[in-house]
This record gives C-alpha cells, structure tokens and sequence, in this order.
C-alpha cells in the first residue's frame, strides 16, 4: 500500500506566552532576555513557604482568546498541580488547569482549497511556563535560568481534526493572527512565545479508529513542525506496512537530520497525578465580567479583509494577505491615513515590502520603518517628486537604513527630473538613437513607444518623470 491509502490525523497543543507585564504568580517581570536569574524571585524560584498570587490580567487574557475563537467560558475555573519531575521545573510541578478549564469546545474557521472548515478547540487553559537549561558545549553539564519560570501561558488544544500539513499551516497561522489581532501575545517564534506540541498518528483510509499517537514537544518554528509531520507520517506508514507496531512515544525532532528520535514514553493524565492546586482558590467569572471582555475585542481579520474591499475597492486576495498578519494590516491602514491612496500603499506591501520579508526570513512586525514613512513615501510619488521606480530604490534603503524618505532622495540625488527642457533634451536623444523605433511605431507597433520611454529612464536612471515622457515621446513622433 501507498501513502495515498492512508490518512494523516494530527492535533495540536499550541502554547502561547501573554504579553502580561509580570509573571501568573509574582510581580517579576515577564520581558524576553536578561542576564539569567534576574528576572526571578523566591515565589518563581519556589522557595520554602512562598505562595502563589494569581495575576488578574492572565484570566482576563486567556478568557479574551477564548471569545476570540467561539469558545464557551466557563462561570467557575480551577488551578491544578501537575506533578512531574525536570531539573527547570523548581517546584517539581506545574500550575496549569486539569477539569476545569477558563475556555472550552471553541473553533478555528481555516479555508482549505477554496472551502471553509472548523478546526474544533477542545479547550484553553493557563498554566505556568517552566525554566529554562543551557546546556554546555562540551558536556560537561547544564545550568538552570529561571527568568522564563512563571511566565504566563495560555495552552491551546486543537481536536485531532487536522489531515495534513496543508491544514496545519493554515490553522498556525490563523491562530497566531487571532492571538496578534487580540494583543494577548506577540507571538514571537524566536523567542519561544508561540510553540507547539504536535500529536501525530496515521490510519488506514475508511478506518474509524485512530491511529497510535506519537507527540514531538515544543516546536517553535512553521518550517520544523510541517517537515517533522511529513517525516513521522512517512516512517509510521513504513513501520506499519512493514509488520511492526507504533509506539506511543514523545519524539524529539532533529533539525539537521530531518529525523525524529525518540526520547520518552507517551505520558498519560494519570501519570501527572493532578490535583487540585491547594493554594490558590477557584476563579469565579461573572456574566457582566465576559461582556466587558466582549466588547473590547478589536476588529478581527474576517471582518477588515471584508471591509478592505467594500471601502477600499481592494481585491479579495490582497485584502486576504493584508490582514493575514495585524503588522501588516495595521501599517496599511497607518500608511493609507497618510497619503489616501489605498491602491498604491497595497501594492508596495504586497510587492516590495513582502518579498524583502520573505527574502529575509523576518517577520512583519520586525519592519525597521514606521507606516507614516511609508505614507510619506506614497505621498512623494503622487506629487511627482520621485518615479514609482526610485520609490523601490528608497524603500531598500529604508529597510537597510530607516529614515525619512525625503531625507533619502535628497542625500542621494533621486529627486525625480520634471524640467520640460531636460526631458525634451533626453527624448531627442533616445530618437535620434533608434531610428528603427521610430519607423515601427509609424508602422502601427505601439511597444515601440515602451521601449523608448524605457530607454529614457535608463538614460536617466531612473528620476526622468515617466508622464511628461510619454507626452513629449508622442508629441515627436506624430510630427
């Protein structure tokens, strides 16, 4: 039997961290980096007799993605501890939430070949994030930083509806969109506040039942979780059509190899012996508590990819890929109040700006220029200050370089040339160097007259105003 007689069942533990200013149980900060061990107190590094506060914000957040994604939240909610044994986990277990979850029975709407399908949410919950080890190169052991332990997290547990990689990348991206769009976390793939765990098991076409699951912990990359899910749906169909049997396992992924290895035996609940969390009491939310929550969420992707076309007379693709990500959807609009020209401002993002993006392996919201330089830049191609091409000379700049782009045109001579005399001395030039351009657009070809406005522009490099070219290109050839 082929791949094709099987199919691929996955499901995914996204774990996000919030964008709280401290950590779920102290007052340590929660910013990224630091010295180790600085951003930790004797709560987070579970001293003797210390007690756990819970951070109000966190609630407010999780509960916040939960309405965002058409979860029903719960009126009452507990801590649990779950018991589990890691050199980073000081206190020998975690605060997280077992039965009684803050959101639960959501979903994410994803659109897969043209058709739109639920992707269902089995719950959200908040727990504490762990530390974290550096290991030394020479093996010689490992030391502990606790600046992560205690950060907030909200867990997000898809059901296993996903079948294939095709899905998965669009259910990642949708749900890193919602949680930008809500501003509960940056999401931030580098720095480990967007990962997942991802369940993977394979059956044969028809079969109700599923597979055996394996689990590849903590994936922080889109890259690495799609190649891991291809790598482990292929060696499962080998081991099955070869007579063996799945192990349920946990498997760490290797990068370089393009493998997984196996690193523990699947955990089951009953492994993490959870109970509840005897030192903080149940979190109660009251229905006037859920509408406020509800009627601060902002404007969500759908909605502004549907109001970008009627508003703004944008195509459905482009409205689709702008709002995709809130940087880009937010720099839009900031550029556009600037300049009023929805058209052009898309066209630059979707063109210039994405391909640097992709090009350079960086994010959206890593764009070094503001959106009002980006307006003003617009601004100066409306005035004819500077041609539609130097525009994408000062927008490289401004990647490598940020600044005003006045500034740039004016530092480095690109201020578009719109002297009628000038021009007129350029245009008699191309002319009087193609003559065989001349007879052809007499003879009816009218790419004749691209070529020497292109030529014009090279002459020029670029800053000859492509408008007054045109016009005086057609006033000396219908002579």
């Amino acid at each position: 039997m082929s791949r094709e007689d099987y199919e691929i069942v996955i499901g995914l533990e996204v774990h996000s961290e919030l964008s709280t200013k401290t950590k779920i149980f102290c007052s340590c900060p929660t910013e990224f980096g630091g010295k180790p061990n600085t951003h930790c107190c004797p709560v987070c590094m579970a001293m003797p007799g210390t007690l756990p506060v819970l951070n109000e914000k966190v609630v407010e957040y999780a509960i916040k993605a939960g309405l965002a994604t058409n979860c029903k939240i719960a009126d009452v909610s507990k801590n649990d501890r779950k018991n589990y044994f890691y050199p980073d986990l000081p206190k020998a277990y975690q605060i997280s939430q077992y039965d009684m979850p803050l959101c639960e029975h959501g979903y994410v709407e994803i659109e897969v070949n043209g058709e739109k399908k639920k992707i269902g949410l089995t719950r959200i919950h908040i727990e504490e994030d762990a530390g974290k080890l550096n290991h030394d190169d020479y093996g010689r052991g490992s030391l502990v930083d606790l600046n992560r332990a205690g950060v907030p997290l909200i867990e997000i547990v898809s059901e296993p509806d996903l079948r294939s990689t095709e899905e998965v990348d669009l259910y990642l991206k949708k749900l890193k969109s919602i949680l930008e769009y809500i501003e509960v976390s940056d999401c931030k793939m580098q720095e480990g506040s967007f990962r997942a765990d991802v369940n993977v098991s394979v059956r044969k076409k028809g079969q109700k039942e599923f597979g055996t699951r394996i689990e590849m912990k903590n994936m922080s990359s889109f890259k690495s979780i799609l190649r891991a899910i291809d790598y482990e749906a292929e060696r499962q169909i080998e081991v099955i059509e070869d007579g063996g049997k799945i192990n349920q396992e946990t498997l760490r992924w290797d990068e370089v190899s393009g493998k997984t290895f196996s690193m523990r035996n699947k955990e089951d609940a009953q492994d993490y012996r959870y109970f509840p969390e005897p030192d903080l009491v149940a979190i109660r939310i009251s229905e006037e508590m859920k509408e406020n929550i509800r009627k601060s969420l902002p404007e969500m992707p759908e909605k502004r990819r549907e109001r970008y076309v009627k508003e703004f007379n944008l195509p459905e693709y482009d409205a689709k890929v702008l709002t995709s990500e809130k940087a880009l959807s937010d720099m839009f609009e900031k550029a556009n109040n600037i300049c009023k020209n929805p058209k052009t401002v898309s066209n630059m993002i979707m063109t210039d700006i994405i391909g640097y993006l992709n090009a350079e392996e960086i994010e959206a919201k890593e764009i070094p220029f503001t959106a009002q330089q980006l307006g003003n830049l617009v601004v100066l191609i409306d005035k004819g200050t500077i041609s539609s091409s130097i525009a994408k000379k000062v927008l490289q700049e401004m990647f490598e370089n940020p600044r005003e782009p006045q500034k740039i045109i004016e530092e480095k001579g690109w201020i578009q040339i719109s002297d009628e005399g000038a021009i007129k001395e350029v245009v008699l030039k191309i002319l009087e160097a193609n003559p065989q351009s001349i007879a052809d657009f007499k003879a009816g070809k009218d790419r004749a007259l691209g070529f020497l406005v292109g030529q014009a522009m090279k002459e020029t490099k670029g800053k000859a105003n492509p408008q007054m070219l045109n016009k005086m290109f057609l006033e000396e050839l219908k002579k």
